[in-house]
């Protein structure tokens, strides 16, 4: 019979051999970005680069991409701190408040969850066009928190609904007022909560392709989604280029879960504890 030694090496290999799978495509994209066009269709696509360049992100630095970075940055940091106030107080309403049309409106709000979001893409379209807001991050900052509500209420709302009675009731006793109780109590117990919409949201958004590619026209406007177009032309495609953008694209995400870490663990472990 296996020790517990024995299964928690087994586990780590497991885990390893794991992580390993799961690195292959960001290592075949990061190879591919130093190869050249010519070494990429001549020879082995798998073959680590025989003569490593990094003409490549050099050939993107000199395009747009700073430009596409800064609306990506903006674009998605705005929508998900908007995403995450507006969620959070119609979600403390939902679980801590009482009223007759508390279940009619919740349910309606989940029900935005089953509609596809691309069937409101022309009437977004048409909206923003009136509203004289086209073709700016404006245009995209309206959508991306407004179809990230019912998720995100559905998430904060049942979380918060777990969250003891009794410690309302104590802050009540002492006077503590309605928004006090959300903002003091409520809202720092709903941290983990808080964090799994954030990195839901913010992951989906920074990749968000077909409403950036719709409610802008411009150069100037779009995000790093649509900058791949750059290295695209009616003869073919700069694949190593596109590798070499795609990477540069990955890094601020995996720059922001380094830094984060640690508050993302601290977050999980005083939800863990949170009773």
């Amino acid at each position: 019979m296996a020790t517990g030694k024995e299964i928690k090496k087994w586990y780590f290999a497991f885990l390893a051999i794991w992580t390993l799978i799961a690195d292959i495509p960001f290592l075949f994209m990061a190879f591919t970005s130093l190869k050249t066009q010519m070494e990429l269709l001549m020879g082995n696509t798998w073959q680590i680069p025989k003569k490593p360049t990094i003409g490549n992100y050099l050939t993107v630095f000199e395009g747009s991409f700073f430009n596409y970075l800064k609306n990506s940055v903006i674009a998605v940091s705005v929508s998900v701190v908007l995403i995450l106030l507006v969620s959070s107080m119609a979600a403390f309403v939902f679980a801590r408040m009482k009223f007759g049309l508390n279940n009619v409106l919740y349910s309606l709000i989940i029900a935005g969850m089953a509609i596809p979001i691309h069937v409101t893409l022309i009437p977004i379209y048409i909206l923003t066009n009136k509203m004289k807001i086209y073709d700016s991050i404006l245009a995209l900052i309206g959508p991306y928190v407004a179809l990230s509500l019912p998720m995100s209420i559905f998430i904060l709302t049942e979380f918060m609904r777990e969250i003891p009675t009794e410690l309302e009731e104590a802050a009540k006793i002492d006077g503590c007022s309605m928004f006090r109780l959300y903002s003091n109590i409520i809202l720092p117990l709903s941290r983990p909560a808080l964090i799994t919409v954030g990195i839901y949201n913010g992951t989906y958004l920074w990749n968000e392709f077909i409403f950036a590619l719709v409610l802008t026209s411009t150069p100037e406007k779009r995000t790093l989604p649509l900058g791949i177009w750059d290295f695209q032309t009616k003869y073919g495609s700069d694949i190593p280029a596109i590798m070499a953008f795609l990477t540069l694209s990955l890094l601020p995400m995996l720059i922001a879960y380094v830094l984060g870490q640690d508050k993302i663990i601290k977050g999980m472990m005083a939800g863990a504890v949170k009773g």
